[in-house]
């Protein structure tokens, strides 16, 4: 089947002039325009729904709201958005919102000003965003969280049995007092992980305690400081579950300033497989999640929506897999 890329190497345009010709803007030069349909009749090229309905939008542009643009994470999900959206002949703005519920309003006022097609959403915790752009029309889905009141689609990684089996590994691997480092209470990631971590000691034969449990914000620095706390006290972990990557990044930097070796002294396990991972010594054991595959089936659920389907909000689960390493190896 014949993509937008095809006819656009055939008319010796970009995408973008495919887009804008096949769907009649008057920006397009008539040469061009004219070059676009030929080549789209011989290669029986035929728009999907979402590209046709771009002539009922104002602009044929997604906006793409995630948490923290440095974190690896988001940027593979960021890639798989706008793989697809570029596809299919739309733009992807970025928004970072740091986890703040109102920076992310901000940009949510912003893309129903500039009347973008669709919002793609991580959710930061409890806040009205997801209201505010269903009482304007605008297609929404969320990404790696659940929106409140299930006002569009999801897609996510179960998260809860994903930190379940970190948990087991750890047990599995010899270590007894088995930590949980998680983000803030109220997001959803954070708490189904916890939840995760809780199932594993219990299926482990483990007792859970407050103890052995800290929560900070989904940073570095946060959770160094965390780490500093689970890590001198009079009974600390042997092993620790870390919920993302960023996090992982502090829990380390606060392990080498008390001298302790990751596997060896404390065993660790840490959410996304992080491009930086295999380099530490010894590697770090990840839980990886499928980011690329959550961007790109975001956008498809997203565009669809855009062309017209009004079917009942869907939830997409994906599945993470445990990476073994040496981090969670006391060899």
């Amino acid at each position: 089947m014949a993509t937008i890329s095809d006819v656009a190497t055939r008319a010796g345009v970009s995408t973008a002039t495919v887009s804008r010709a096949l769907n009649g803007k008057s920006t397009v030069d008539p040469e061009l325009a004219a070059r676009v349909l030929a080549a789209a009749d011989e290669l029986g090229y035929r728009p999907n729904g979402p590209a046709r309905n771009l002539r009922r939008q104002e602009t044929a542009v997604l906006a793409l709201i995630i948490s923290d643009v440095e974190n690896p994470f988001f940027t593979a999900i960021s890639r798989g958005v706008e793989d697809v959206a570029h596809e299919a002949g739309y733009s992807v703005v970025l928004c970072n919102s740091d986890d703040e519920p109102d920076k992310e309003r901000e940009y949510v006022d912003v893309a129903l000003q500039e009347r973008v097609a669709g919002v793609l959403i991580s959710p930061a915790g409890a806040g009205d965003s997801a209201e505010v752009l269903r009482a304007h029309n605008t297609p929404v889905v969320a990404l790696d969280r659940r929106l409140e009141g299930s006002l569009g689609d999801t897609v996510l990684v179960d998260n809860q049995l994903a930190a379940r089996e970190a948990t087991l590994h750890l047990r599995a691997q010899g270590y007894r007092r088995i930590g949980c480092l998680t983000g803030p209470s109220g997001v959803l990631t954070a708490d189904d992980r916890l939840a995760g971590y809780h199932d594993g000691l219990a299926e482990a034969g483990l007792t859970a305690s407050s103890s052995l449990e800290r929560r900070s914000e989904f940073k570095a620095a946060g959770a160094k400081d965390a780490a500093r706390s689970l890590l001198t006290q009079d009974e600390p972990p042997d092993a620790l579950l870390v919920a993302n990557n960023a996090m992982a990044i502090g829990v380390l930097e606060m392990m080498a300033e008390l001298g302790l070796r990751a596997g060896r002294d404390i065993g660790v396990v840490a959410f996304d497989d992080a491009p930086w991972a295999t380099l530490l010594d010894p590697p770090l054991t990840v839980v990886a999640q499928p980011a690329y595959d959550m961007g790109s089936a975001g956008a498809q659920l997203l565009l669809s929506r855009i062309g017209g389907d009004h079917s009942e909000p869907t939830t997409t689960t994906l599945s993470a897999h445990l990476v073994g390493r040496g981090s969670s190896s006391k060899g």
